[in-house]
């Protein structure tokens, strides 16, 4: 009975001495621009995102190999995916899945494949990858997740990539020394409006180290920003001004090229 009621402290100090392993390593990150301004003639962007790893007496061995998983997500919607048959010639809808409060965007960048960082289970419980990120869709009455295999959840994420939206890189951060690295954060010409979080995990033979977290802005200037703020404050005029708009356009369109 002793020697099991000594077992426990035992145990409880390897396990407190296991979390102040864990904790050992710090990230310290920043960003080229925290900021991004979407002019008419914006045409996509690329940010750099620097980091070093700050160690302790306490942290693993000099020379031990580290992982950087950087996750960036945008700001989140509600979308929706739709399957099409073709039926007597012609293509139409026969289901669709919605997705809820998804990112617009969502980047994962990395040192090597995410396999080869973290096993599949580590990879759901941290959240990295596109097969680990969680994209919850309504399911009837319900929402849930569901397995990177789902035929809607694949055709989501196919056509986010084929739009620059989504994207996972394995040979996207560089270290410049064992504890300096940098990656780049491409932001296509269509990237939504809104603030980005940054999400920058730190890794070790499979086991996840610590974490930071930034972010950064885009917003729209000039005339755009103001046909934005119109048309989200003053829909009603902003609809007529523009219907007013296109009846105008026409009445100039016929009298310019009107035969007589």
């Amino acid at each position: 009975m002793r020697t099991r009621t000594a077992l426990v402290p035992a145990c409880l100090l390897a396990a407190l001495a296991s979390a102040s392993m864990a904790r050992a390593e710090n990230l310290i990150v920043s960003v080229s621009n925290h900021r991004i301004t979407v002019t008419p003639n914006y045409s996509g962007e690329e940010l750099v995102l620097f980091g070093s790893i700050e160690r302790d007496r306490k942290s693993l061995p000099p020379g031990t190999g580290y992982d950087i998983v950087v996750t960036v997500s945008g700001p989140r919607a509600d979308m929706v995916t739709r399957r099409k048959e073709r039926k007597l010639g012609i293509w139409v809808n026969v289901d669709s899945r919605q997705f809820i409060q998804v990112p617009s965007y969502l980047g994962i960048f990395a040192n090597r494949p995410i396999d080869n960082i973290a096993s599949p289970d580590t990879q759901r419980r941290q959240q990295i990858g596109l097969a680990g990120f969680p994209l919850p869709q309504r399911l009837g009455p319900d929402v849930a997740n569901v397995v990177a295999s789902d035929p809607f959840r694949s055709a989501f994420v196919r056509l986010r990539t084929e739009h620059g939206l989504y994207r996972e890189q394995t040979s996207a951060v560089t270290f410049l020394t064992p504890t300096l690295f940098r990656t780049g954060i491409p932001l296509p010409a269509e990237v939504p409006i809104g603030t980005y979080d940054i999400d920058i995990k730190l890794f070790t033979n499979g086991a996840f180290v610590a974490k930071t977290e930034t972010a950064f802005d885009i917003v729209k200037v000039g005339f755009e920003q103001f046909v934005a703020n119109s048309a989200r404050q003053h829909g009603l005029l902003y609809g007529l001004a523009t219907a007013l708009m296109a009846i105008m356009t026409g009445w100039l369109a016929s009298v310019i090229f009107r035969k007589d």
